[in-house]
């Protein structure tokens, strides 16, 4: 998050500056630059355009469909990457479409009650 925000605002601030202002070494921001992504990441980009792939067309998009379609695409699946399916479609944004509340139906049972006006 760091290195992020030093890459973002270097155009405007020397590097030493920021880096001395969010205390971490130079050496350390660099390295990030030239650093290739971490096995996380290549997963998140993977699993993220499969789930975008093979989310329903429909507005029920909800984990465990995903989570089926992408165990019957693959291999079945464990805890860990149901959770990641869960946090990269949070993160896209895909979420199911609340059920309409409806009222209870009337069966007719009640009495009428009759007011008797003065």
């Amino acid at each position: 998050m760091k290195f992020a925000f030093i890459a973002k605002h270097r155009a405007i601030w020397p590097v030493a500056w920021l880096c001395d202002a969010l205390g971490v070494s130079r050496s350390g921001f660099h390295a990030c630059l030239n650093r290739s992504p971490n096995a996380r990441s290549r997963s998140d980009e993977e699993l993220g355009g499969k789930v975008k792939a093979s989310r329903p067309a429909s507005w029920r998009v909800i984990a465990p469909m995903v989570r089926a379609e992408y165990g019957a695409i693959c291999s079945p699946i464990g805890r860990t990457v149901a959770h990641q399916i869960e946090r990269l479609m949070r993160l896209q944004g895909l979420r199911a479409r609340p059920r309409r509340r409806r009222l209870p139906k009337d069966s007719g049972d009640r009495q009428l009650e009759t007011f008797n006006y003065p």
